[in-house]
Parts: C-alpha cells; sequence; structure tokens
C-alpha cells in the first residue's frame, strides 16, 4: 500500500472565499501528500499514467479524514437488549448496561460482530482513526479488550483503532476502602497486553470525592509505568455545587507530564466535562491558564450530554440546559479548541444518532447556535484535526499556523486545506462544494482515503418512481481510473 500514488483532482478545497471557486489536483505517494495544484484538465491527463486517478467533477470537497475521539467500541448497537428504558437517566443507564455486559464474555462473536459494524459505518462515514473505549471489570473481564484488539488488527488497513483500556466501573469497591478493589487488579493486569495504548476511567462512578481523586492519580501511575495516553470521562453532571475534578488532573498531570518528555505525543483527554458549563468567563480564563502548555484536550459529547444532562429542570418553561460544551464558542471567546466526538451508538447512555461524526457538525450548529463562518470552520475542526490531536494520532496533518512547508499554492488557508507532507488521509464529499455545505447538510455520498488509498465508498442510488422520471443514480459519479484497481478494502 505504500507504494500507492494517487491523483484526487477536479475538486474543491476548504478554501477562504478568494479561493473557493477554484478547483484543485492533489497528488499523493507513499501515503503523503507531495504536490498541491490548481486543476488542469491537460496536465492532470498526462501526470495520471500508471496511477489512480480519482475525479471530483468539480462537484465534491476534499477534507481531512474523521476521527471519533471518544467512542465505545464494545457497548455500541445493544439497545435492544436493556429493556424498556423507564427513567432514560444516568442512573438506569449504567445498571442495565452494566446486565448487559455481564453477557460480554459468553459471546464473543457477538462483540466481534457488533464491534465490526462500528467500524464499518465509520469508515464509510470518512473516518480513517478511532480512540475505541473497551471496558474491564469484574462484569466483562477482558472479553471487550480481546475484541477490541483483534478487531484492531483485522481492520488496519482501512482505520488505526486506538484501543483504550477503559474502567467504567468503580476502582474502589465502597466509601470506606482506601485500597482499590478488584476492578483496579483486573485493569493494571490487562496493561501487559500488547496493543494497548490508552488507559482511562470515569472517576465520577466512584462512592466519595477522595476516591475520586485516587482514581485520577492510579490511572495516570498506570499511564506513566507503561507508557499510555490517559483519557478521563470526567465532571458529568450539572451540578453547580460539586467540585470540578479537571484541576485535579491538571495537578497530576503536572506531576507526571515531565516524566513524559521523551514521548511528545503523548494526550491527556478529558470527555464530557459538562460541569464546566457552569463558568463563567473569569473561571475559563483561570482554567485555560492553569492548562498551559499541558497536553490535555476536552471532548465534547453532545449526543450523550444532551440527552442525559439537565434532566432536573425537565417541568421547568424552557426545559432542561444544553448541556454540552459549547465548541464553537469557547474555540471563539477563549481559544479553546475542543473535539466533538460520537461517544455511544445505540445503547441506554444514547439510544439515538449514527456513527457520523458530520452528523454532529450538524446537530452542534442547532444546539450550539453556530452557524457563521467560523462557527462552521470550528466544527469541523472538532471532529477532523482537533479530534486527531485529542487522541494523539501520530498521522495528523501539519499545523498550518506553525508550518515551513505550506506550499505558496495554498499559503494562508484554512487548516482543513492539506498541505505538502500531510498523511493522505481524506473524506471525499460528494455533491458538495463548500466547508458551509460540509456542515450543515453534509451530502451521504463519500469516498475514504487511508494513506493514499480509497478504503470505502458510500453511495445512494436511485429507486422506483425516481428512477422511471429519469433521475440518475450518484453510482459513477466519482470515475476511479489508473491500473484497475481503486485499492476499495472491505473493513469487515
Amino acid at each position: 500500500m505504500s507504494n500507492t500514488n494517487l491523483i484526487i483532482t477536479n475538486v474543491h478545497l476548504a478554501s477562504e472565499s478568494a479561493a473557493a471557486d477554484t478547483l484543485w489536483t492533489i497528488e499523493c505517494a507513499n501515503g503523503k501528500v507531495v504536490k498541491i495544484i490548481a486543476y488542469d484538465p491537460a496536465e492532470t491527463h498526462s501526470a495520471a499514467h500508471g496511477k489512480n486517478v480519482i475525479d471530483g467533477k468539480g462537484t465534491s470537497i476534499l477534507l481531512p479524514s474523521l476521527c471519533h475521539a471518544h467512542i465505545h467500541l464494545d457497548k455500541c448497537f445493544i439497545l435492544d437488549r436493556c429493556g424498556e428504558l423507564i427513567s432514560g437517566d444516568l442512573r438506569e443507564a449504567m445498571e442495565v448496561t452494566a446486565k448487559a455486559k455481564a453477557g460480554f464474555p459468553l459471546d464473543s462473536e457477538d462483540l466481534l460482530k457488533r464491534g465490526r459494524k462500528l467500524i464499518r459505518e465509520s469508515v464509510e462515514c470518512g473516518v480513517t482513526s478511532m480512540r475505541a473505549h473497551v471496558e474491564i471489570d469484574t462484569l466483562a473481564g477482558v472479553s471487550a479488550l480481546d475484541a477490541g484488539l483483534l478487531l484492531k488488527k483485522e481492520c488496519e488497513v482501512a482505520c488505526y483503532i486506538q484501543v483504550s483500556a477503559f474502567a467504567q466501573e468503580a476502582l474502589f469497591t465502597n466509601a470506606n476502602e482506601t485500597d482499590p478493589g478488584p476492578n483496579y487488579t483486573l485493569l493494571a493486569e490487562a496493561l501487559h497486553r500488547p496493543g494497548i495504548e490508552v488507559v482511562g476511567s470515569a472517576p465520577y462512578v466512584e462512592p466519595s470525592l477522595s476516591q475520586a481523586k485516587q482514581n485520577i492519580a492510579l490511572i495516570f501511575n498506570l499511564a506513566t509505568q507503561h507508557h499510555l495516553h490517559v483519557d478521563f470521562h470526567l465532571d458529568f453532571n450539572l451540578d453547580p455545587t460539586s467540585e470540578p475534578l479537571i484541576y485535579e488532573v491538571i495537578r497530576q498531570a503536572s506531576l507526571h507530564c515531565p516524566l513524559w518528555s521523551s514521548e511528545p505525543k503523548r494526550r491527556i483527554t478529558i470527555g464530557h466535562a459538562t460541569r464546566l458549563q457552569l463558568f463563567t468567563p473569569e473561571e475559563w480564563r483561570h482554567l485555560s491558564a492553569a492548562i498551559g502548555d499541558l497536553p490535555i484536550t476536552l471532548v465534547s459529547l453532545p449526543n450523550t450530554d444532551i440527552y442525559m444532562q439537565g434532566r432536573a429542570h425537565t417541568h421547568e418553561p424552557l426545559g432542561a440546559p444544553r448541556g454540552a460544551l459549547r465548541v464553537p464558542y469557547l474555540a471563539r471567546q477563549y481559544g479553546v479548541k475542543i473535539a466533538m466526538s460520537v461517544n455511544n451508538v445505540g445503547n441506554a447512555f444514547t439510544p439515538q444518532g449514527s456513527v457520523d461524526p458530520l452528523a454532529l457538525c450538524t446537530f452542534g450548529a442547532a444546539v450550539f447556535q453556530a452557524a457563521t463562518k467560523m462557527d462552521v470552520q470550528s466544527l469541523m475542526e472538532s471532529v477532523t484535526i482537533t479530534s486527531k490531536l485529542a487522541i494523539g494520532d501520530a498521522n495528523s496533518p501539519v499545523d498550518v499556523s506553525n508550518s515551513s512547508s505550506t506550499s505558496s499554492s495554498t499559503s494562508g488557508l484554512s487548516s482543513l486545506v492539506p498541505q505538502e507532507g500531510d498523511p493522505a488521509d481524506f473524506v471525499l464529499l460528494h455533491g458538495t462544494k463548500t466547508l458551509g455545505q460540509a456542515v450543515l447538510n453534509p451530502g451521504y455520498d463519500r469516498t475514504t482515503i487511508r494513506r493514499g488509498v480509497v478504503v470505502a465508498r458510500r453511495r445512494t442510488r436511485t429507486w422506483g418512481v425516481l428512477a422511471e422520471s429519469g433521475a440518475e443514480s450518484m453510482e459513477g459519479d466519482v470515475e476511479v481510473n489508473g491500473d484497475g484497481d481503486d485499492g476499495d478494502v472491505d473493513v469487515a
């Protein structure tokens, strides 16, 4: 695959207005972008000999591939086995999911089948990297971890799957314990397995505040010992009386990050953080200063956070508040770039929604009341380059603002525009010409490219009356020419 050359031509880029109508040709070799030039049909034809060529027909936009910064691989698509939801709140979700999770060790094939479905659908949407949480505890044992590590290898051509060994259940059995219990022991033992890149937990499930802080310290110790990224599901509430635990993460990070100096790509990721929605402007400025240069990234999870949070306000005139970190607003007001991710698909924590990160952008435009040019840019970054930063993906694009390799043809353009030397990881949206359309009403038809190879295509087809009336199918809208091998990969 590393020797495959690919030319993507006749496409739009996420350019500023001065270049928005320009069509481009992007040449890729050895999995990297090697040339970006204005589209010239004659020049493209002469350069295409012996190479794969994707013709965007002038109606498609090329964007960085999508990334799941936070998704649960093991408990996806289990809503049908969670029973009838009565309250729909967090406690019920934890209880019914725990019952379903107890069955995981009894059916490894089901774990693999559901995991493959999530990965396949994600890649078809344009995802080429993901942080996949798999839970380790006395209920599920290491069955989910076994499945995650197998799927990581099985699907590596189509998608980089970063396996996160995750403790959803409490590490302490009861509030009187001073030492962690069997869930911690199982997690610590599991980390000796090769292929794990992340260790994480949900400190908010601990019996006491002091144990939640101990949870954070224990996870940092494990991460330092095993050279892993850190991921916390944290501050998952809208309670103004609760202590924001993000400051304990910052304290522990300040102790441990100096020990990581030889591993600059290691990251600390905080998912949910809905408690921060209650911060005043002064508190946000203080938090931003406290984080400073620490490798910490927040991840907003709107599908889950909006569904779960604020239920105490149900009967108030305006109902529940918007309990998810406001991605565009926080970037605009405080310069805090926040990733955005799907989290759960088809379970009691998130019964609604698909695996498509671009659906989050569309939802975000409404729930965050964000559709300006700057907002659109921020939303798209949150599911692409910021998400890749959040998980420490080494295959991330060049930083436009600090890059000396920016070509003269695209200098000064959006961070979403490819640069020479970037990994050739893209999603091509057909029938979508602008970044605004890609965020506010993204097309279904897509081509996913990883390391310069087409790994998935998703196409609509006409049916019934539409077909009889002469409407044409989108099938064939994109031509892949060359040696006859378009590089499609079946990720299942």
